[in-house]
């Protein structure tokens, strides 16, 4: 019998799929998409994407490759030239060891969180991050089964978990706990002394340090400094404007290699071959365009952040990482989804809601300064403009 799936749009679909929800940042960029298709005039703060092109010599790099024949499948784990980069700018920038069998280069970040927590997690196992964190973490861990354990964070704190709740949020299904500094959507770098106590818990750290080298005031730290019980996510789209690349890596335990190696064989054969001699020569020779970038980005960021003030959103912590602010909005609304879409509708300027970020970054508005700065200044005069429209009617 031939089955109309028309007349079953949803006979066949996962309850898997059916049920993770969407990316709500993506949600405010298609509608800004829709409506620049339409001749809005969109200035975007709501993607976290670095407005500059990748360095000429990365580009230069990973073309030579592809004439060099660097377009076949690669070991799984990657090309052992990257993985020893990695491990060389991780004892270069931080002195730790780490070793190249360790190392395994995945196609973006995304894949390789994603390796880590199915290495931990059967069915029921628990996993303790922050709320706000990063709006894809839960749904990555409810994907493969696990249970998200969310510790509140406060404005006041920068966001920070304290390692006292985080202790106090340890069962004996407990799995690891996933940490990301510098943090999306904070933009703020956890303490030193938290990581040291967070290290005492013995328990498998997770950390994404995809925005490590995007610090404007003080260092960045990576677990690897406290403890080597750990697995430490980075990548190279946000660093070295290489977001389209799709390239970077977990650094893991010995006892995790295999199997995370099985996965990518059966998940996804390995990553692009040029596109990893392209990594080696981001970690090798890209300090002056990162240095460019890097004092780019704070240019703007001390011009948003007086100026969100200004206009009546409230900082507790000033950010000094990243490229993002979460700052609050609830003297003007505590519906952040509502209040994002209103801004878009409205002023032709594209924010992402708090509440993607977790249920205690509710009534948060995220602004990301990923554009150039007269866009930002038009794009925070205009939603000036309309706040005050709005509120003397």
């Amino acid at each position: 019998m031939e089955i109309d799936l028309m007349d079953h749009p949803n006979e066949f679909v996962s309850r898997r799929s059916d049920e993770i929800p969407p990316f709500l940042v993506m949600d405010v960029l298609e509608r800004a998409m829709d409506l620049a298709r339409c001749g809005e005039d969109i200035i975007h703060l709501e993607v976290g994407e670095p407005d500059f092109d990748t360095p000429a010599n990365i580009i230069q790099a990973g073309i030579e490759a592809m004439r060099a024949g660097k377009t076949h499948y690669t070991p799984s784990m990657g090309i052992p030239q990257l993985r020893k980069a990695v491990a060389e700018h991780y004892e270069r920038t931080y002195g730790v060891n780490v070793d190249p069998q360790c190392v395994v280069i995945t196609s973006g970040s995304s894949p390789a969180i994603l390796l880590a927590l199915a290495a931990l997690l059967d069915p029921g196992c628990e996993i303790i991050l922050s709320d706000p964190h990063y709006a894809c973490y839960p749904n990555f861990i409810r994907f493969l089964g696990g249970v998200p354990v969310f510790v509140p964070a406060s404005p006041e704190s920068g966001f920070q978990i304290h390692p006292d709740d985080v202790s106090k949020a340890v069962t004996e299904r407990t799995r690891a706990i996933l940490i990301n500094s510098p943090s999306n959507p904070t933009g703020t770098v956890m303490e030193s002394e938290r990581m040291k106590r967070l290290a005492t818990l013995n328990l498998p750290i997770i950390s994404d340090e995809i925005y490590h080298g995007l610090v404007y005031e003080g260092k960045e730290h990576s677990v690897l400094e406290f403890t080597k019980n750990a697995f430490v996510v980075n990548g190279f789209s946000k660093l070295y404007a290489m977001t389209g690349w799709r390239l970077g890596y977990v650094i893991c335990l010995p006892g995790h290699v295999r199997p995370i190696q099985k996965m990518i064989q059966n998940f996804f054969i390995s990553p692009a071959d040029f596109v990893q001699w392209a990594g080696v020569e981001a970690l090798t020779n890209s300090s002056e365009s990162t240095s460019n970038m890097r004092k780019v980005f704070n240019e703007r960021r001390k011009a948003m952040i007086p100026r969100l003030r200004e206009i009546g959103f409230q900082i507790e912590v000033a950010p000094t990482a990243a490229f993002y602010v979460l700052a609050d909005a609830r003297r003007f609304s505590t519906d952040s989804y509502t209040f994002a879409f209103e801004i878009l509708e409205e002023t032709g300027v594209g924010v992402a809601p708090g509440i993607d970020f977790g249920n205690n970054a509710e009534g948060f508005i995220r602004f990301s300064y990923t554009n150039s700065l007269e866009n930002i200044l038009t794009a925070l005069d205009r939603i000036e403009l309309y706040l005050k429209r709005r509120f003397a009617a």
